[in-house]
């Protein structure tokens, strides 16, 4: 059964987002497969002031995600892979969603219009890094015609991961 996919808006992170990202990633079920619990507010400070070095250097980064009447829900969007393990130097297309909006098609909408986005920057290819337990994120990776292209191990956790590709 195909649904319509909700109205979704991405937008590049202001300095109120990260409060915003902080307050709706502290939840256990979101952060089951980021570490378990949200990063200090000083990391999402942080992380919205490099997405939006990302937006004007690449015309990329992870955008707020933005619902029908305008709330941030959550991010998406698509940044260089910097770890020193799995594909350093790619483009990872990633996402994160506040609890209360699971399973309505916002990830799967903001996903593919980060897809759009990121193809009109140039990059031709990206990369989907999922923990192997998340059925989620690998539901959405199938979604957007991604193929799985590698299993690893996670470092920090010994976790068993897999690298989805998507040529664009």
């Amino acid at each position: 059964m195909n649904r319509a996919l909700p109205a979704v808006r991405l937008r590049v992170p202001t300095d109120e987002d990260a409060v915003t990202w902080h307050r709706i990633f502290d939840h256990p079920d979101v952060m089951e497969f980021h570490g378990g619990r949200a990063a200090e507010l000083s990391v999402y400070e942080e992380l919205t002031a490099r997405q939006r070095r990302h937006d004007a250097e690449r015309g990329f980064c992870l955008w707020s995600m933005l619902d029908e009447s305008g709330r941030v829900i959550g991010f998406t969007g698509a940044q260089p892979w910097e770890r020193d393990w799995g594909p350093t130097g790619e483009i990872e297309i990633g996402w994160r969603l506040a609890r209360e909006h699971w399973g309505k098609g916002y990830v799967t909408a903001a996903a593919l219009e980060t897809l759009e986005r990121v193809r009109a920057a140039g990059p031709t290819g990206v990369v989907a890094m999922v923990d192997a337990r998340n059925a989620r994120s690998t539901a959405v990776a199938r979604r957007l015609g991604m193929r799985l292209a590698e299993t690893f191990t996670i470092p920090s956790s010994r976790r068993e991961g897999h690298c989805y590709r998507l040529d664009l």
